[in-house]
């Protein structure tokens, strides 16, 4: 198989693309208490509505990621471009609860060219500077789901929150223009595999894999922290501070760090170890949780915890992707699949017990279900031990 590089402007557009679409999946939290008035039903329909978008993106992930692996990355991700506008503009259209919830799981299902981008830019780049280009390409991850919260919030402000879901899919039409005339050529040859084999291929890959087997861990913990705060913080602001979804929203600008650290987090990872990085992500999200537990009740607090937050989430994330795309070329996007479902099921059940939480304990509660995560994450990073240094393995089939 031909290795190429990556130009600049490439991983630009990678990184871009990548924050587009992994949009998709978080415009509902700052929305939250307008979706349940509007629809005239409980916080709690809509935190399982919220779920919803997060089950639909794992088991995306799982199905459909996989497909990177058989098919043309450059095509697939132009197709699935085109289902994300359906499904967002189902969303923007839906006239209950039912619809929406309907629509949001189609929102998540089809809103996984992130995943097929990442091994897609592993492969193309540079093997020595591979933890740099997903860093970067991380970057713009994080920046849309930063944006995304802050953007869907502004724009709730002004006007229904239903345009939200127009503007969404306004923004993925446009990139998929933009990737039909510059998204970088495949150049594998072509794949002797069919999707039954690939599918099959899951479990084998996670039960012989034990660094696969960590990161999944690791990520399925970190990301359900995350959500943990991101699900219930629009309440939270609400009922403690009477502030409503604008801020919700311009709060998700605190995570500015996180997208800044992100091209030297990747470096990090490439020059020392994946087991200090992931290491790192543990501590400051114990941190942000502690500041969060005993400084919540001022804005500033919020505040320090929210940028701890964000900085875990993403030492955590890069260095797991750094792992889990150095275990085998042939088989990333398989090994992204395995990865990013287990990350997106650690985060639509940290949705789904922080609201629960909220419900019944309010903010202790939330804190409780994030120090759970939190233990179970320290307790697969001593068990499991990430490595100490990324190998790449070549064209190793796993």
């Amino acid at each position: 198989m031909k290795k190429t590089g990556l130009t600049k402007g490439q991983v630009l557009l990678l990184a871009v693309a990548t924050g587009i679409v992994v949009a998709n999946l978080n415009y509902i939290q700052p929305l939250e208490a307008l979706i349940a008035h509007s629809y005239g039903v409980s916080r709690g329909t809509v935190g399982v509505v919220a779920m919803l978008t997060q089950l639909g993106y794992a088991f995306g992930l799982l199905l459909l990621v996989p497909l990177g692996d058989i098919f043309d990355r450059n095509h697939l991700i132009q197709v699935m471009l085109v289902l994300a506008v359906i499904a967002l503009l189902a969303a923007y259209s839906a006239r209950n609860i039912v619809w929406f919830g309907a629509a949001s799981l189609l929102v998540g299902i089809t809103s996984v060219a992130p995943q097929m981008i990442i091994p897609f830019s592993a492969y193309l780049a540079d093997g020595l500077h591979g933890g740099q280009v997903l860093g970067s390409v991380m970057s713009g991850l994080l920046t849309g789901i930063l944006l995304s919260r802050s953007v869907s919030g502004l724009l709730a402000g002004f006007w229904p929150w239903q345009s939200v879901y127009l503007v969404a899919a306004i923004a993925v039409a446009i990139l998929l223009l933009v990737l039909h005339w510059y998204l970088p050529q495949d150049p594998r040859g072509h794949q002797k595999l069919n999707y039954g084999q690939v599918l099959r291929s899951l479990p084998h890959l996670l039960r012989t894999q034990p660094h696969l087997q960590g990161s999944a861990i690791n990520g399925f913990t970190l990301f359900g922290v995350s959500n943990v705060l991101w699900s219930t913080l629009a309440f939270y602001l609400a009922d403690q501070f009477g502030l409503g979804s604008t801020v919700a929203g311009l709060m998700g600008l605190l995570g500015i760090t996180g997208v800044l650290f992100a091209p030297y987090i990747g470096r990090l990872v490439d020059r020392t170890s994946p087991r200090r990085t992931v290491g790192m992500g543990i501590t400051f999200s114990v941190l942000a949780f502690v500041a969060f537990w005993a400084l919540g009740h001022w804005v500033m607090g919020l505040i320090v915890g929210i940028v701890l937050l964000d900085l875990g989430t993403q030492f955590g994330q890069v260095s797991n992707q750094a792992i889990v795309q150095s275990l085998s070329r042939t088989s990333g996007s398989r090994n992204n699949s395995v990865f990013m479902f287990s990350y997106f099921m650690g985060g639509a059940l940290g949705t789904f017990f922080a609201t629960w939480a909220w419900g019944r304990f309010g903010w202790n509660g939330v804190c409780a279900v994030a120090a759970a995560f939190l233990i179970v994450s320290l307790v697969g990073h001593l068990v499991w031990r990430e490595p100490t240094k990324i190998v790449r393995q070549g064209e190793r089939d796993a």
